[in-house]
């Protein structure tokens, strides 16, 4: 594992067809580098998890972590991933206003119906020799 001090670090579901279609929006939407990737399934995330104490099974779909400073989970992390992008993306700040639970309780809808709505992969997803750098193992 080689993480990147200046990297923040997205966990995800490897195996879920929505959440590795929204690692490509990212990456394709990353212009600053910002980012390094780790699906929810690998040791890497085991590892981060554990340094931080978070219950994986309490968030299973999206975990944003900001090195040395916090981390962010279901929508306060896809809203701090997607402000990032800059542009009219900051836009995204706005549902901030919308109560957390609130947030939360439409991105559990979402999470909980994923595999139904968008299916599941077998395995995660093997990223190409020329983002391997992007993905912690």
């Amino acid at each position: 594992m080689i993480f990147e001090a200046d990297k923040k670090i997205i966990l995800f579901d490897g195996v879920c067809n929505l959440c590795n279609n929204s690692i490509q929006f990212v990456i394709k939407h990353d212009a600053k580098n910002m980012y390094q990737f780790a699906a929810l399934q690998s040791d890497a995330a085991a590892a981060l998890l554990y340094e931080r104490g978070i219950d994986s099974s309490k968030t299973d779909s999206i975990i944003l972590i900001d090195p040395n400073k916090a981390y962010y989970t279901k929508s306060s992390a896809a809203l701090e991933i997607g402000k990032s992008f800059g542009g009219g993306w900051r836009l995204l700040g706005i549902f901030k206003w919308v109560p957390e639970p609130i947030r939360d309780w439409v991105y559990d809808v979402v999470a909980k119906n994923r595999y139904k709505w968008f299916g599941k992969q077998n395995e995660c997803m093997i990223p190409t020799p020329e983002l391997k750098s992007k993905f912690l193992d």
